[in-house]
């Protein structure tokens, strides 16, 4: 009697499409301490990216908006497109919606002038439209199970729509509080640290997996400006492109360990354990935030802080914005040049204000949102007056001018 032929049950994502069943064709990751991690390091990698391509490239905040949609739809469709968990996919496509949905935000913000109190509500309106739709569809919110096109299409939809939402209730919080990086880090920690405890003890872990989601964009840009802004903001100084590098190495190595997990175990469905363990997972994930803490306290050793500069009069340490003479310096360059007709000139050198100002907004900003908000609206119509098509020197010097005179109120 001839013994029964064993039976070796195929990998899941070497399955034909047609062949995977609902509960094995899982499209998300299982939610882990890497999966925190990546997602927290995440928003300041796509935000800081976003940052640089509009203000250093030059492209602009419409141009740079537009190509990241592209980039996100193709995306999306690759991800859409995989018959499984594909680590690389995912993590590239929730680094596009973190940047579009940032950027969502900051349009009604900055652009429309819309309150952060309205579009805080609107988003959160419309997260909660998105959960209700997928739950008259679905009779379930749960991340486990995320296995049909359907049901992905709401996750995304979801996700994208926290991202907005954590960026306004974010700034909101900031501003309205006036919280510095270091207490903002703090406090957002503390309640996605809740939110876990709260899973514990027996409530929704649907519900508290979204609170805390969505409170992980505050925490990531809060991390990101302690980390990168100048120390006399109330920053370690680590500079925006140092901190993006090492973010990025440290998404990047543990996205590839997901992705060597996943050609090795499978990919992971429904009641199956962490890939490679738990214990290691978070091993991993807190080596990372251990190289992060290093690389910040190597930049405080061998950049301590210094004393601050003596003001150039009593009024400019007692503005509402701190001391602006290093904008005001840039200014009257822009303004000589005007002057002398040098409108290229003035145009290379505004960009050198552009920089300046959108590199100190996140420490600028919390302390008196409505004067840096005027101060903005002032350096945006220069640009706009020096970037025009055909520039016109008398239009150019009247901006110049209004911007000088914005200053000097500020300055007392």
């Amino acid at each position: 009697m001839s013994s029964p032929v064993p039976q070796h049950r195929p990998r899941v994502d070497t399955l034909p499409f047609r062949a995977l069943t609902p509960e094995r064709m899982m499209k998300v990751p299982i939610i882990t301490a890497t999966f925190w991690t990546i997602r927290i390091l995440s928003t300041t990698v796509g935000e800081t990216f976003a940052d640089y391509l509009a203000v250093n490239v030059g492209l602009g905040p419409m141009v740079t908006t537009g190509m990241m949609l592209v980039l996100l739809a193709a995306a999306l469709v690759l991800q859409f497109r995989s018959r499984a968990y594909t680590p690389w996919i995912y993590w590239t496509t929730v680094v596009l919606v973190s940047i579009v949905g940032t950027q969502i935000t900051d349009f009604f913000t900055d652009t429309l002038g819309v309150s952060l109190y309205v579009s805080t509500a609107v988003f959160t309106v419309l997260l909660a439209i998105v959960f209700s739709a997928w739950y008259a569809q679905e009779r379930t919110l749960a991340i486990t199970s995320i296995d049909t096109v359907r049901r992905e299409a709401f996750y995304w939809a979801a996700i994208l729509t926290a991202f907005a939402l954590g960026t306004a209730a974010g700034d909101l919080a900031t501003e309205a509080l006036g919280l510095g990086f270091l207490l903002g880090a703090i406090i957002f920690g503390a309640l996605i640290l809740a939110c876990a405890v709260a899973a514990r003890a027996g409530v929704s872990v649907v519900a508290t997996f979204w609170i805390a989601y969505v409170l992980t964009r505050p925490l990531g840009a809060s991390i990101g400006d302690l980390l990168t802004q100048d120390r006399a903001y109330g920053g370690m100084g680590l500079g925006a492109s140092l901190t993006s590098l090492l973010f990025l190495a440290i998404i990047v190595v543990l996205v590839i360990r997901e992705q060597l997990l996943v050609h090795r175990h499978g990919v992971q469905v429904k009641g199956q354990g962490v890939p490679g363990g738990r214990l290691r997972d978070v091993v991993w994930a807190g080596a990372g935030a251990l190289a992060i803490v290093a690389a910040a306290g190597t930049a405080t050793a061998f950049h301590p802080a210094q004393p601050a500069p003596a003001a150039s009069s009593a009024a400019a340490s007692q503005g509402p914005l701190g001391d602006l003479s290093s904008f005001q310096m840039i200014v009257d360059d822009v303004n000589t040049k005007i002057e002398a007709g040098d409108l290229s000139g003035a145009r290379t050198r505004v960009k050198d204000l552009e920089t300046a100002w959108d590199s100190a907004e996140a420490g600028l900003k919390p302390q008196s949102p409505q004067d840096w908000s005027t101060m903005d609206q002032a350096i945006d119509a220069e640009l706009t007056a020096l970037r025009a098509d055909h520039p016109d020197q008398a239009t150019s010097l009247q901006a110049s001018h209004d911007l000088q005179k914005v200053i000097t109120s500020l300055q007392g």
